[in-house]
């Protein structure tokens, strides 16, 4: 591992736990094992030291929950593999966000302060919140789902339930009641489809 990819761990590390604003440049380089020169040499400034966290922790993320989701054609059992691996393969994961998501970190640490820092991560969450309701459309244009079934406040809910999720995770860090709230909107797909299936019926 190079010394600027260190950098980029340990402060992601450090900021899913303390947040960006509570974490000092100081917290990163005693954590990381080096110098100011040593961070100046691969970074300008703390900000452009978040934007490479942000990347990696995307990175990290598109991993952790689309995993094995290319196998999958149905758009049903595609959502439900990517809730799963939400909860297991990313929010689970604390070797590298000992703190819980990230993103919730970011979002609600710097909400209102620095919007320069924030939009970006805001635009994501729309864009996995349309994610979510592509994959109800498309169950719905297959009719996996009924035809009167509200995509978009499904979308809504589900969405709620994982940003939910994760603060709860964040605040308790059981795992029996994660599963269960991530099993809970399971539930919840599943009873969409077995309305269909009555109505077919």
């Amino acid at each position: 591992m190079t010394l600027r990819e260190k950098i980029v761990y340990t402060a992601m590390k450090l900021f899913s736990v303390k947040g960006y604003e509570s974490t000092s440049l100081t917290d990163i380089l005693d954590a990381a094992g080096t110098s100011k020169g040593g961070f100046y040499n691969h970074f300008k400034s703390k900000d452009e030291l978040f934007y490479a966290v942000l990347k990696e922790a995307r990175k990290i993320w598109r991993e952790c929950c689309f995993h094995g989701l290319d196998e999958i054609e149905d758009p049903i059992e595609k959502l439900k593999a990517f809730l799963l691996n939400y909860k297991d393969r990313y929010l689970k994961n604390s070797k590298s966000f000992p703190g819980g998501c990230i993103f919730i970190t970011f979002s609600v640490g710097l909400n209102g302060k620095r919007p320069d820092l924030t939009s970006d991560i805001t635009e994501k969450f729309n864009n996995l919140k349309q994610m979510i309701k592509s994959f109800l459309d498309k169950a719905k244009e297959t009719g996996k789902i009924g035809a009167d079934t509200d995509t978009a406040g499904a979308s809504e809910i589900i969405f709620s339930t994982m940003l939910g999720s994760s603060v709860l995770h964040r605040a308790d860090r059981s795992e029996d009641n994660l599963d269960h709230t991530i099993g809970t909107l399971i539930d919840f797909i599943d009873s969409l489809v077995q309305k269909a299936d009555n109505k077919a019926n």
